[in-house]
Parts: C-alpha cells; structure tokens; sequence
C-alpha cells in the first residue's frame, strides 16, 4: 500500500478510572522506523518515536475528558472521535484497531492492528504518549493519587489512594469498581 491510502486510528485510556480518553489517527507520509503497538514499546521509545511520527505524517488527535466521559458514556465518545477524525484527515481507508466501530460507517476494524499496520502502530503511539503526558500532568496537580505510577489504572495503589483520599476531580465517576463498593453484611 502506498503512504498516505491508510489512516491508522488507536485510542489510549479507555480502560483508567482517572484521566483522559485520547484517539489518534496518523496517515504516514514516510516510513518511520520502529513503530509497534505501543503497549510493546518502552516510555523512552514511544516518545522518541512520537517526535518522528509528528515530523513525518498527517494526524489528528482527539481528548475526551472523565467529565465528558461520565456525561456522555465511553461508547459515545469514541463514535464522536472517530467521526471527528475521519471528518479531519482525508484518506481512502480508516482502519481502527479493534472489532467495533461503533456505529461509524466507513471505518474497518482489526483486531491487534496496532502491532501489524504501521499506521495504527503510529496512531497508537500518538495516543498513549498524549495520555500519558496528560495524566503525569495530572499527577502533579494531585499529589496523593500517584498517577504518575499507575496512569488512572484501577491498580491496587490506585484503589488504596482513593480509599484513603475519595475521588478528585480527575476521576471517571461512571466507572464503577467492586473494591470501592461498599461492603455488604
């Protein structure tokens, strides 16, 4: 396939219960070497790669914040990022890495996509170097969370964090945890 027929789309953050929903698509204009599915790749390789993949193709990228998330369903706001990417970046194909759509029509699905077509590898990396730039962001503004270490994952830290603190404002409040439930007797 010739760079520039396939826009790639990933998203990061989909399954935190703290911080940002972020969809990248990325049409390549040159090869980039390197590229994988970014959940392979160290953090030092996926920012050194995010510089590279800026310089050398077209993207668009997308920021649902928890507000928006709890307002809206998780669901709601990926169909609106795929459409607002697809509306952005004209290309002949969009591939999404994934089996759903959600409901977008025009767009093909592939399962692991992010490890086998550059674009989505591209696309992946966009999207998880900009969440994780957010929420380590986020993380010096709420100290006690150590986002920095756990990304908004509901880790077992993570949990223990807002047990002690409650939630701040970074918090999908939509997203409901067992271990936050209250204890039946």
């Amino acid at each position: 396939m010739k760079f520039g027929n396939l826009c790639g789309i990933d998203e990061a953050g989909r399954g935190p219960i703290a911080g940002d929903l972020v969809i990248a698509g990325c049409i390549l204009n040159l090869h980039v070497d390197g590229l994988d599915d970014s959940k392979k790749l160290t953090e030092k390789k996926r920012e050194a790669l995010y510089e590279e993949i800026i310089k050398n193709s077209a993207y668009h990228i997308v920021v649902f914040s928890p507000k928006e998330i709890d307002d809206n369903g998780i669901s709601f706001c990926l169909k609106r990022g795929l459409e607002e990417i697809m509306n952005h970046l004209t290309c002949k194909e969009y591939l999404f890495d994934g089996n759903s759509s959600f409901g977008v029509s025009g767009l093909n699905t592939m399962i692991k996509a992010d490890g086998k077509i550059p674009e989505v590898s591209a696309a992946s990396i966009l999207a998880k170097v900009t969440h994780d730039r957010n929420i380590i962001k986020d993380a010096k503004k709420y100290p006690l969370y150590e986002f920095e270490k756990h990304k908004g994952y509901g880790t077992a830290l993570h949990v223990e964090m807002i047990k002690k603190h409650g939630y701040c404002e970074i918090h999908r409040r939509s997203y409901k945890l067992k271990a936050l439930a209250p204890t039946l007797f």
